[in-house]
Parts: C-alpha cells; structure tokens; sequence
C-alpha cells in the first residue's frame, strides 16, 4: 500500500509539474510578445485558445447524442455555462491587465488568495474535508512563494511600481478569486459529468465571451501590431501552450483535486524564472532553488495524506465519511470502481 501511495504521489507531482511548464510556455511567449515586439493583446490570446478549444471539444459535442449532446447541454444547462465561461474569461483578463497597474511582487503574492478561496468554495460545494496537514502544507508552498518574492526583490527585478497599485491589486484579487471558482467548478464538472463537457462548453461562452471583449478592449492593439512570422509563431507557440494546459488540467483535476493542482502549479513562475536566466538575462539567485525545494516539500506533504468527501446533508445516504480520490491518483479510483460493482 505505501508502495503504491509512493507511485501515486510521483504522478500527482509529474502531472502537476507538467501543468505548470504549460504555464511557462504562455509566460515566457507573453513576455517576448510585450518585450521584443510591443505587442500586449492578452484577450486575442485567450481568444485564440478558446477558438481552439471549440473546434475540438465543442464540435465533439455537437456529434454526441442524448445527455451529452451540445443542444441538450445548452437546453438545460446554457446560462450556468454562460457563468462559467465568464468567470474563466474574466479571470484570465484581470490578472494580466493587473500587472499594467501594479507590481510583479504584488502579483505573485496577491494571486496566492484564490488557494484559500478555493479550499472555502470546496468545502461548501464540493463538500471536501481537510485535516490540519492540509493547512500546514498550503502555509509551506505560500511560504515558498514568499521565498521567491523574496529572490526576485534581491534580483532587482522589481522595477516596476504601476501608476495605480490599488487598482492592480483589486484586480489580482478578483482574477484569483475567479480563477478559484473556474476550478470548483471544472473540478465538479469533470468528476460528476465529462471532461469534454467541461472543455466544450467553455470552449463555446469563452469564444463568444472573449470574442467581443476583445472588439471592445483591444481593437486598436491588435490594428496597430506589424505582423510577420516571428509574432504569428509566438502567438502560435502561447495558444498550443494554453490549450495543453486547458485540455490536460481536467484529466489532473479528475485524479487528484482542484486545490492541490492549485498548489502544484505554483512552480510554474519559478520555471520562467529559471528560463528567464537564458532568455531574458535575469539574475540568479540562490533563493530561487530554496523557494522551488519549500513549494515541492508542501505539495507532496499536501497529496502524502487524502483528503475527505462528507455526505450532504439532503443525501439519502448515511451521514459517513469516505476517503475522497483527492491524492490517490488514478489507482485508488478503479479499486473503488471495482468495490462499487462487487457491491452492487
């Protein structure tokens, strides 16, 4: 049993770390966009991965038949939908519009708030029960966070105060706050439904939604870019990166839980850190090694013990606790699967 706990944690963390080279690959082509060529057009970006998502999961969709078919998704479940790709869109949105305002400290430290929130709205909707570990291991990974923060104030790369930083920072609070319940909520969707209900439908309000945010928002930015092969490969390169991140998070999310894929990713920044040396021309910083060694310590003591499922209140079912499938990977699921239908 501790044997297969060990493996199951490796995945967790090789699947986590894969997340969060996706997340690299749209950080380090953003900033080449916005750096080498002045281009900053965060939604056409976004548009494009929606677009993406669409053709793919969305037109799945559409051949599907009964429950699962795209017209009787949308007959019962369209303005949940429309909810949910909003809070998506809009999160996105938020987060990178907040770095024109404030700093890149307050950014790394103020996005943190969507674990908690997360942890809060699956508590209440997804009815998870924690054990004190669980606490302790998120106070060790925003303690990494802070290490790194830390590191990038001795690096020198904070040299941009913003020209509002109330501003920047509501921002990044909201667009985390967001981002938390895009995860309850694609954590609810992909264990109790599908995960190409999940992709296709926001794939659809998304491309809708970003769509005309961006005829609103970004119409002269996107008039005024100088295209050629470079800026079509980097925009290329930022859409394939999201929608890896998009298509491979539900599979990750479905094994484990929105909260510690929410924790895993925190190394993605350290990872565009570590690029950024090559690339960009960064500064090292032993502090960076420290951080990334104190965010993993938290990550594997988060997924070393699983978390529990209650019973609502209005189940039929006797008010016990189970072990959830929050860390145990994709082994302990069939092993449940297989005692289900013993059972029955």
């Amino acid at each position: 049993m501790k044997t297969d706990l060990s493996q199951n944690i490796l995945k967790t963390i090789a699947l986590g770390q894969m997340l969060s080279l996706c997340i690299c690959g749209t950080a380090i082509t953003s900033q080449y966009l916005a750096e080498r060529y002045k281009v900053n057009t965060p939604m056409l970006q976004s548009f494009i991965n929606y677009c993406l998502l669409f053709l793919i999961y969305t037109v799945m969709l559409a051949f599907r038949s009964g429950s699962d078919n795209l017209l009787y998704i949308l007959k019962k479940k369209w303005w949940k939908y429309i909810l949910l790709g909003l809070a998506d869109v809009e999160a996105n949105y938020l987060i990178v519009r907040a770095y024109q305002y404030t700093t890149l400290t307050s950014v790394q430290l103020l996005d943190c708030f969507g674990i908690p929130v997360l942890m809060a709205l699956s508590w209440f909707i997804l009815y998870a029960r924690y054990r004190v570990i669980h606490f302790i291991a998120v106070a060790v990974c925003l303690l990494g966070v802070g290490t790194m923060v830390g590191a990038d104030i001795l690096a020198g790369r904070e040299d941009n105060a913003g020209n509002n930083v109330l501003i920047g920072d509501i921002l990044v609070l909201l667009g985390a706050s967001l981002y938390a319940v895009s995860n309850v909520c694609e954590e609810y969707i992909v264990k109790k439904l599908s995960r190409q209900e999940f992709l296709g439908m926001v794939g659809l309000f998304g491309t809708i939604i970003s769509g005309i945010q961006l005829l609103i928002v970004e119409y002269k930015d996107i008039a005024s870019i100088h295209w050629d092969w470079k800026i079509a490969l980097l925009f290329v390169a930022f859409a394939l990166c999201m929608f890896c991140l998009y298509s491979f998070m539900p599979l990750v999310i479905k094994v484990t839980s929105a909260t510690s894929v929410n924790l895993g990713i925190l190394t993605a920044d350290l990872y565009s850190l570590f690029f950024g040396l090559f690339l960009f021309g960064y500064k090292f910083s032993g502090l960076y090694i420290l951080s990334f060694t104190v965010i993993m310590v938290g990550f594997i003591l988060y997924c070393s013990t699983p978390t529990r499922t209650a019973e609502p209140a209005e189940s039929s079912v006797p008010p016990v606790t189970s072990i959830g499938i929050d860390n145990l990977g994709l082994k302990l699921e069939e092993n449940l699967q297989e005692t289900h239908s013993a059972v029955l």
